[in-house]
């Protein structure tokens, strides 16, 4: 059985740092990869990062560029997000997600096929 398993989340000041791990219970972590998303009630899950099976290409947001790190270690089978700066409306749970093996890369929910239950990041003005 799969599982993602996020951890990290909490609050923080707006300026600060946290880091995200995803702990992946995949029996070849290497075939899929992964994502972060997040979402806040009442909106739709939102791509936030996404790193390839190999790791060497990652697509980031917009609203994340230069601000959000994304990347995984293949030894320990975990996703990472390190986000700096952190501002008030990145205030969300955050999920992280497995690909389906034949989708390199994606940065929509339909490319995905494992889930997390999330971690709640609350960033304070």
């Amino acid at each position: 059985q799969v599982q993602l398993v996020e951890s990290g989340g909490g609050l923080v000041q707006a300026g600060g740092s946290l880091r995200l791990s995803c702990a992946a219970s995949l029996r070849t972590f290497s075939s899929h990869g992964m994502g972060w998303f997040r979402q806040t009630p009442g909106k739709e899950r939102e791509f936030v990062a996404a790193i390839s099976k190999s790791g060497g290409t990652t697509q980031y947001a917009d609203s994340v560029k230069d601000r959000f790190t994304i990347s995984r270690d293949g030894a320990k089978n975990t996703l990472y997000l390190q986000m700096n700066s952190l501002k008030p409306e990145d205030t969300a749970v955050y999920y992280c997600a497995a690909t389906h093996t034949v989708v390199g890369i994606s940065t929509t929910p339909r490319g995905y096929g494992y889930w997390g239950q999330g971690t709640q990041v609350t960033v304070s003005s």
